[in-house]
Parts: C-alpha cells; structure tokens; sequence
C-alpha cells in the first residue's frame, strides 16, 4: 500500500511537471536571435495609465478624468490624477527603458493635452513640448518611438457636446486631432496607431456600461441611458471612418516625406471550441468574426464580414460606395493586443445552460443574443481547464493562443505586417508583495512561453515585426484602479519610486542575450 501511494504521489509530481511544460512552454527555450534583425523589441503604455498630471499646463478633463471622480466607479476609489508621474518622471523612464535594452516605445498622446477643447480651440503648446521632448529623449536613447494616437482617453466636452463615438462628429475631432500629431511629430515617429482597439472599448463603454460614458441598457446592465445592441456597433463604425479619414490625410500630406507607417490596433483574443463536435467549432469561428473581424474586416477588404451582416441585420451600420473604397486597405500593419485564449459554446444549435446568471463558468452571456454563441470562464465541459488563470478573472496563460491568432490575421489579411503591440500577465495585489520578486515568476514563464510561440508564427511565414511588452510599470488599470498589475516595474505607491521585478531582468537579460535567459526556472506553482 505504501508503495502504491508513493507511485501515485510520484505520478502526480510527473503530471504537474508535464502540465507547466505544456501551459509555460519550459520544453522551449527562446532567444532574441529566433526572431528577425531590426525586429522591435519594447513596451507599452497609453497617456491616462501612467501620465497624471490631469490639470497642469493647459491640458483639459477627459471622459476619465470625470469618470474615476464618481463615487464606486474604479476598485479602491482610486483615479489617474498623479497615475505613475509620468508627466513628471519622463527622463527618469526613459533612463529606465534604456537600461533594459528595448529598442522601442509605444505610448499614446493624451488628446487632452494636446487639443483641450478639440477643433474648437487652439492647440496647447505646452502638451506639444511634452511629447517632443518624450520622443527626443527617446531617440537619443536609440529607442523607437510607436505612438498611439487615442487610447480611451479624450477631452469630456465631446462627451457633454454631442456624445463622442456615437457621433459623426467626433470623426472629424479625431481627424484634426491625428493631423495636428502628425505635423509636430510626424518627422520623428515613423509608428502611428490611430485607435487602440476600439472592438473592445466600444463593448466595456457602450454595451456592458463598465467604461465611460457608461451606456448600457437590460439585460446587460442597469445604466441610465444607452443600447447595449446598437451602440458598440456604432461606436465601432464611427472609429473605422475616423482611422480611414486620418490615414487618408497621413498619406497624402505627410507618409512620401516623413516615410512612416500607419494602422490600427485591435483586441484580439483567440478563440477556441469548448468540444469537439462542430457545432461549437463553428461558434468559435463566429467568435473571432464577431470579435476581431468585426474590426480588422473593413480596413482591408472594404466592408464588415458577412456573418456580421447576416445575423445583425439592420442593427449593423452599413458603409457608403464611396466610404468602402476610402476603408479598403487603409491600414499599412495590423496591430495586435493580445493577452489570452476563450473557450467557446454554441448557442444556435445546442442548449446554453451556463447562460443563467448564477452559473460562474460563464460570462459574456450577450454573445448569445447577437450572433449565437458563448464565451465561457476557460473550462471545458469535462471540468479540464485551458490554462492557468491569471490574477485577473478570465485571462489564461495559453502560450499557443499567440501562434493561432497570429496564423489567422495572416491567412485573413493576405500576411499584411503585423506588431503584436500589447501582451502581458495579470497578477494581482495577492499575487505580489513588496519586493517580492520570486512571484514574478510566472510573468517570466509566461512571456518566454508566449515569445516562443511567436517565433513559431514568423518561421511559419508570419511578417511580424515587434512585440510590446504590457506594460512598462505598473499602472492605473482602468477599472481594477491599482489592484492589477502587469508592469515589468514596480512603482512604489507613496514615493513613485520604479523598482525592477523579475521579469525585468529577464527581458533585458532576453534582450541582451545573456545567460539569464538560459537558466531554467524552477519555483513551485
């Protein structure tokens, strides 16, 4: 008996061992030289996150100025007021940045910084300075600047004028706001993201009522005001004839001199069939044509999926002749965020259970309503989960998540460039302690994991060209205030000071081609 306890005590140790290889990737070693010469290495940031400074030097209030300010909108009561300090630190972090050995930067431009009041004001030349001297120093540090034009964040007045992305209007805001970044930068950035990933912004803002302007209407929440089935999908409209006006003006008046290059970043999760049978294999299709097709389809092809147009009907905003061919092939590279894997439950043809409310292994329950399928909490029906859960609720670690998704923007968008511009691990405030740096552990696994299975996806034929670690430090996370963290560097909550964690020496180490890299790490899990 004794022995037959010790054999199942020795195979359960083997399984373990085997389950971390398959979730981490640890049978696989990753070296900066898998990946192609010039490839950018770096990481990501957005203005809100990390800036503060939400009052100085002529910048106006943005939609989440306004928002973090109301009572229970973000965890702790918490806001972006003073962020990271960014605003105040920049050559400090960029310092930093240096030190670590990346050869690029994605931030973004606070709009309300540069223009406070939009169109109808004038352009702050305090806000202009700030940047240039962020991307001077940049530069002089032998860091690429990648810049985002609009991450979340804009001035409150369009929100209080005329309803901002559910308006035509704010196309022409962005327009001029995109033209004013690219005259005073644009001989200095060769990067331009227009709209960080509005799929899902418009989803969290628009349908769940989670970001602001906080719009949603039953049954996917209890909000003042809004359509939780018509708005996101007019946000979402009204952002891709934004991108397509900005990159039609980028082009014509500064891409011949300034040699740049243009896109747009989406959300992009991958999304897999909960069974085999192929009911759930063809919801986990329409998952990623109601998610990232959704986006990605208009911008090279000229018109959203016909999926899209078949189940939505009359609810999906329709292109003009003339607006198709302006959207046709209007992003030079396709940006990816990418942070995890879903499992996927058809609802046309089988019995979605988990949708009542009082089942936790289900969640974005809407899915059901519009195109007939469910995202499930990461667990198939045989109680075998996809991954290993992150410290923030629905993200699991799913290294080959990365090479599937990769494999298909490539086969869908005729292998347009692609950046994979946000991957990063959620840990949460009880995952890490001060100066804890053995639990960074896992976000080391996870980018090694997830790096290898890149470099799977370029010597299959994929044109990926950087990758951007999310984030630089921990920051504001939006809802979740500080209580998430995905940053490389940890920042003291009283001083501001930015300690490295582990993973922060292994990305430089990484990056470097040092023995770091090559240590095989091995923490209990």
């Amino acid at each position: 008996m004794k022995n037959y306890s010790s054999f199942i005590f020795l195979l359960l140790i083997l399984q373990h061992i085997y389950a971390n290889k398959i979730i981490y990737g640890l049978e696989e070693e990753v070296k900066r030289s898998d990946f192609p010469i010039g490839f950018l290495f770096g990481t990501s940031t957005s203005a809100y996150q990390i800036e503060g400074a939400y009052i100085e030097d002529g910048r106006s209030l943005s939609n989440w100025d306004i928002f973090t300010h109301t009572n229970g909108s973000i965890r702790n009561g918490a806001n972006g007021d003073i962020a990271d300090d960014h605003y105040h630190r920049y050559l400090e972090d960029v310092d930093i940045m240096a030190s670590l050995g990346v050869n690029a930067y994605r931030f973004s431009i606070s709009w309300s910084r540069i223009l406070p009041r939009g169109k109808s004001g004038q352009v702050n030349p305090a806000g202009i300075k700030f940047y240039n001297n962020v991307i001077d120093n940049l530069l002089l540090k032998g860091i690429t600047p990648f810049v985002t034009i609009h991450h979340n964040d804009y001035p409150q007045e369009f929100e209080d004028r005329f309803g901002a992305w559910l308006s035509p209007l704010m196309q022409e805001e962005f327009v001029h706001f995109a033209a004013t970044c690219f005259k005073n930068f644009g001989n200095k950035v060769k990067y331009w993201a227009t709209i960080n990933e509005p799929n899902l912004y418009s989803e969290l803002a628009y349908m769940n009522g989670l970001f602001p302007p906080v719009h949603c209407s039953p049954p996917f929440g209890n909000c003042s005001s809004g359509n939780s089935d018509t708005e996101p999908l007019l946000a979402v409209h009204n952002s891709i004839l934004a991108h397509a006006k900005a990159v039609k003006i980028y082009r014509e008046h500064f891409q011949v001199e300034q040699g740049g290059m243009i896109g747009m970043v989406a959300s992009a999760y991958m999304y897999k069939p909960i069974t085999n049978d192929e009911v759930d294999k063809k919801a986990a299709i329409r998952a990623l044509t109601f998610r990232v097709a959704w986006l990605l389809d208009p911008l090279v092809h000229g018109d959203y999926p016909i999926e899209m147009q078949h189940y939505l009907g009359k609810d999906l905003p329709r292109f003009s002749f003339e607006e198709k061919l302006l959207i046709k092939n209007s992003t030079d590279f396709i940006g990816l965020n990418h942070y995890s894997t879903l499992l996927v439950q058809d609802c046309l043809y089988s019995n979605c259970a988990c949708m009542h409310d009082n089942n936790p292994t289900c969640t974005h329950g809407e899915n059901r309503a519009i195109s007939g399928f469910l995202l499930t909490a990461g667990q198939n029906k045989y109680g075998a989960f996809i991954g290993e859960e992150m410290g923030m609720a629905g993200l699991y670690v799913v290294p080959q998540g990365m090479e599937d998704i990769v494999d298909y923007i490539k086969k869908r968008y005729n292998n347009l460039p692609i950046f994979v511009t946000e991957n990063g691990y959620a840990s949460n405030e009880n995952q890490e302690g001060e100066n804890d740096l053995d639990k960074d552990i896992y976000r080391v696994k996870f980018h090694k994991s997830y790096l290898a299975s890149l470099a799977r996806s370029i010597r299959n034929g994929a044109d990926v060209r950087g990758y951007f670690i999310w984030s630089f430090m921990d920051n504001f996370e939006w809802k979740f205030g500080y209580t998430i963290k995905y940053g490389l560097y940890q920042v003291d909550p009283l001083t501001l000071g930015r300690s490295p964690k582990l993973s922060a020496h292994w990305y430089r180490d990484f990056l470097t081609n040092t023995s770091f890299n090559n240590i095989q790490i091995t923490s209990s899990i």
